[in-house]
Parts: C-alpha cells; structure tokens; sequence
C-alpha cells in the first residue's frame, strides 16, 4: 500500500478499537435487567459497538449510508451466466431509480442509497442518479490472464476508500456495502478459493440459478483462472492485491476499499453476501485491522460466502436463504445492529429498575 493514495492514506488510520470501552459494555450487559447473557449475540454486536466508538453505551449507529458499486466482467464470454452485459447497466438505473428491491429495503430501515459505476461496460440510461467513477468498461476475462491492471485495482480501491469518506463527512454513522454486475459471483468464488485456499467446486454456486451444465462449466473456469494464479509459483493463500488483480472485480476492489475507509473512520460497517465477503478477504489481506469494524450482515446461499465468513472468523446475523445482492441482506440487518446499541443505551440496570440481581437458586 506504498505511496500517498486516498486508499493508502485510509489504510494509515485504521487504529485497533478500544478494548477498555468493550470490558465496560460487557459489565454493563451484567448488569442489565436480564439473565446474564440472554440477549446473545446482541450482547456480542453492542460491546463491539462500544468499541469501534469507544464509548459505553455506544451511539445509535444511524444514519446509514448503503454504497452499491457496479461492475461487468470479461468472464461472461465463458458462458457462466445466461444474462447478458447489459443487465448491469440496467440495473444500477433501477437501483438508483428507487425500484430494485435493495431500493424498497433501504426505504423501509431509512437507509441512504448511492450507486457508483466503477467498471460496467455498457452505457447506462441517461439521467439516472449515478456516480461515474468507471476506472474501465469491464475486467478482462479472468480464466486467460488478469483480470485488471495494479493500477485498476489501486484506483478501483480508491474510488470505495473516497465514497467511505465522503458519506461518513456528510454525516453517516455506519456504512452498508452493495454490489450489482452480471457475472460477479464467479470472480467472487476465484477470490475466495486463492484467499481461503479452497478448491474451486467447494466455493462456487449457482449465482442468478444457472443449471447444472452451466454450474459445471463455472467451476471449470475458476479452476482455470486459480490454476493460471497457481502456476506463477504461489502457494497456500495468495497476496490480496495479487488476487484482486489477477481475479476479482472492479466492484470487489471498490469494496475493499470501501471497507477500508469505515475502518478509518471508526464507523462500523455491515457488509452483505458472497461479493461483500471475497471482497473483505482482500480488505482484510492488505489491512488486517479493518475486520473489528466489520459486521456480517447475512448468509449468502453461495457457497463461496459461508467459506470467506468462517475464513475470518465473522458469524452473520440473519440467514433467509437470500442470494440477490445488491445489498439487500446488509440493509436488512441494520435494523439488528441499531438495536444491540439502544439495548445499551435505553435498558434499565438491576439498580436503575429496583431489581434484585440474585439468583434465586443460589
């Protein structure tokens, strides 16, 4: 991460949290009108609330600001998606239009949208409210050589590590990741089989519901592009700026450095399914500290998701068997992590109530 780019700079400010402010949460869960522990994890999301802001009980992480960044891929020429190019232009119209379903979402937990084009290749409708920070038209297909150029991925980095900044100045207090591209699962699962060090079969699903024939071929490809990875002599998990270039996507870079940038900016940050989760593989291989910041927002149906979430040890907090993207299952558990912070803010204590604390058996 040499040199003074934005992502870089962001990189230099990720500080670890606070460790004395996620002791007091955890005393103050004690100590709360409840038996100990009976909240769960919500107990667990509200100390590391408490630490990412270093203060007990932590602010209410709102508002939220979702950044869904779109990107096309030179693997579609292999036949991985039955879905033309097209599609992704089209769809961050519609995202940024109000009516994909991460809009009706993000409307019904009031969550900020900005839809950013960091690499779709095919124009989108004139008019819509979207970002341009295309760094170029699409990645190159990924199965023959790189997918992108160091410098692309530098500056793909650098456009999430600048949106984190820009939201979090204009007043956002947690982040929320999204992602749209026709495509994208299948350099998701090439990035988490080098950065997890999984075989190819055991990461890769079946994206938008492609059948078995097309399945089979997709897992051919990733073996492919990992073998080609492979057969430059690196061995066990790859170098993450390496495998974001040789492999992933300009959205996925974006994210990284979108993840990053939360990191910075001590603000939490919820991601969403498997795009989100090979994404934070390679936030996480350049910035190791980026990962306290980080809440899984849900369980992708991609296989590719439950091995990059086990990989960093992170749990996710709703599991409905979604596998859209777009961000639809970060959005959804925002709800769950404002609520760990009010627990600790708005309930009572033993002493507060005029509760004994004693256990009646003992």
């Amino acid at each position: 991460m040499a040199g003074a780019s934005p992502t870089a700079a962001a990189a230099a400010l990720v500080a670890p949290v606070d460790a004395e402010a996620a002791a007091e949460a955890d005393a103050r869960q004690l100590r709360l009108t409840k038996p100990a522990g009976a909240l769960g994890r919500l107990e667990q999301l509200g100390t590391q609330l408490a630490a990412i802001a270093g203060a007990v009980p932590p602010p209410v992480p709102e508002p939220v600001a979702l950044g869904v960044f779109a990107g096309d891929h030179g693997v579609l020429v292999e036949g991985v998606s039955p879905w033309p190019q097209e599609v992704t232009a089209q769809m961050i119209a519609n995202v940024a239009g109000g009516g994909a379903a991460v809009s009706v979402l993000a409307r019904q937990v009031g969550v900020a949208v900005t839809v950013v084009d960091v690499g779709v290749a095919t124009p989108w409708p004139e008019g819509a409210a979207v970002l341009d920070r295309n760094v170029r038209r699409g990645t190159a297909n990924l199965a023959d050589g790189p997918a992108m150029t160091r410098d692309e991925a530098l500056a793909a980095l650098d456009v999430g590590a600048l949106l984190a900044a820009d939201l979090v100045a204009e007043g956002a207090r947690a982040l929320a990741t999204g992602d749209m591209g026709i495509g994208n699962t299948t350099p998701s699962a090439a990035l988490v089989a080098l950065l997890a060090d999984q075989p190819a079969a055991a990461v890769t699903g079946r994206g938008t519901g492609i059948d078995d024939p097309t399945l089979a071929k997709k897992v051919a490809v990733i073996e492919r592009a990992v073998a080609r990875v492979r057969q430059q002599g690196v061995e066990g998990p790859v170098d993450a700026l390496v495998a974001l270039t040789e492999v992933g996507g300009l959205e996925h870079a974006a994210l990284a450095g979108f993840v990053i940038g939360a990191a910075a900016a001590r603000v939490p940050v919820v991601i969403d399914g498997v795009i989100a989760a090979s994404a934070l593989l390679v936030a996480h291989g350049l910035v190791p500290g980026v990962l306290p910041y980080v809440v899984a927002g849900h369980r992708s149906v991609e296989p590719g998701a439950s091995v990059a979430l086990a990989h960093l040890g992170l749990e996710p907090l709703v599991d409905l068997g979604l596998r859209l993207g777009e961000g639809t299952g970060a959005v959804l558990a925002v709800p769950i992590v404002q609520a760990a912070a009010r627990i600790l803010g708005e309930m009572a204590t033993f002493d507060e109530a005029g509760v004994t604390d004693e256990d009646p058996a003992g």
